[in-house]
């Protein structure tokens, strides 16, 4: 079980320069904190949804459905998907967009987990998702258009939220149930048969995998009073 304790304050307030390159849009960030509430040794289960860890078990229980899911998610499979995401996207580090390698950086030392690689992608469409493939580090994509959107805090909900997935191993499910649904369809005859059965207990666990996540996110932004319903409308 984890255990609470408080992190020296960070103090330091200053204004980054304008993050350049946002379409019709200059963005600075104020990085500024008092002292944080950390959780030590958190563990994934100690926020769990039950209907995440009850949808998770039905998931893995169906038959033929790892053996399925090798076969997809084969190596051209996530290379292609790996190169179109970060071939059109921006790391993010200390010395490119620092204001948003804070954030994530923050959020993972909160939720006591490696920070992941963040991309900022262009793109008008508000959107935000992670991937993990194999024997690559796990990445976080973020649309240009939400960072435009949303506050400092609310942005950070939103990282907190994606890391949460790979806080509790959503990542690799993630990327499974994307192309194995658009994968079982394309399957002859026993395919759309396959990709009907999944269907229903994918969007199961999805829903239920979003209800931990959103956990995730409010043990980052420890304010309930950040617009969750503004991030979910933008998402």
């Amino acid at each position: 079980m984890a255990s609470l304790c408080f992190s020296p304050s960070v103090l330091s307030c200053k204004i980054k320069p304008p993050i350049t390159g946002f379409r019709k849009q200059r963005l600075s960030l104020f990085v500024c904190r008092a002292a944080s509430l950390t959780f030590r040794d958190l563990d994934a289960d100690d926020f769990r949804h039950p209907l995440d860890r009850q949808n998770t078990l039905l998931l893995r229980a169906i038959p033929g459905l790892n053996d399925i899911g090798k076969a997809l998610l084969g190596t051209v499979s996530e290379q292609i998907m790996l190169l179109e995401n970060i071939g059109t996207s921006v790391l993010v580090s200390e010395n490119q967009l620092p204001e948003l390698h804070y954030l994530v950086v923050e959020a993972a030392r909160i939720l006591n987990i490696e920070a992941p690689d963040l991309y900022i992608r262009q793109s008008p469409v508000p959107n935000a998702y992670t991937l993990a493939v194999s024997g690559k580090k796990p990445f976080v994509v973020v649309h240009t258009s939400l960072v435009e959107l949303l506050s400092q805090k609310e942005l950070q909900a939103v990282l907190a939220h994606e890391l949460g997935h790979l806080k509790c191993d959503h990542g690799v499910w993630l990327t499974f149930a994307n192309i194995l649904t658009l994968g079982a369809y394309t399957v002859p005859g026993v395919g759309s048969l396959i990709a009907q059965r999944l269907e229903e207990q994918l969007l199961r666990w999805l829903r239920a995998a979003e209800l931990t996540c959103d956990r995730a996110a409010l043990l980052v932004a420890q304010d309930p009073k950040v617009d969750e319903t503004r991030i979910v409308n933008s998402v």
